[in-house]
């Protein structure tokens, strides 16, 4: 699968430095928002959470909780496809041909990345050379 490198728009709303800040960077990308908009929207959503819901470790710069990024790519229109049940083992992998076309968020062990019509847009590649395994991804319809 192809590679293309970016950062969703980080460097240039001014943050600086490396982090951890993978659902905020794929949602930027695949959403085509302004990082700095997501960013401000998903702590948002955190501190609400963290007043309905029992999270601790939870921030756009270090990691987002998935009971915070589904329901607001669910609010924005986006639909979880899953690719893995419990026991069926590893159906699809970042790979040429396994994923469907058009603007995916496609979540991975420990990790989220924007594909877009076969392209991974992030900060590095992450595909393990096409051995990856895809848990599910998320769809505009």
């Amino acid at each position: 699968m192809l590679f293309n490198y970016n950062d969703g728009g980080r460097s240039a709303a001014g943050y600086k430095g490396d982090t951890r800040d993978c659902v905020c960077r794929a949602i930027a990308i695949a959403t085509e928002q302004n990082y700095s908009e997501v960013y401000d929207s998903l702590v948002e959503k955190i501190k609400n959470a963290r007043q309905t819901r029992r999270i601790k470790k939870s921030h756009p710069r270090t990691g987002v909780n998935k009971i915070v990024y589904r329901p607001y790519l669910e609010k924005l229109g986006w639909t979880w496809v899953p690719c893995m049940t419990i026991g069926s083992g590893c159906q699809t992998h970042l790979k040429d041909n396994e994923l469907p076309s058009g603007r995916l968020i496609v979540r991975v062990s420990k990790h989220l990345t924007s594909v877009i019509d076969g392209i991974i847009n992030d900060t590095f590649d992450c595909s393990r050379d096409g051995t990856r395994c895809v848990y599910g991804y998320f769809i505009k319809k």
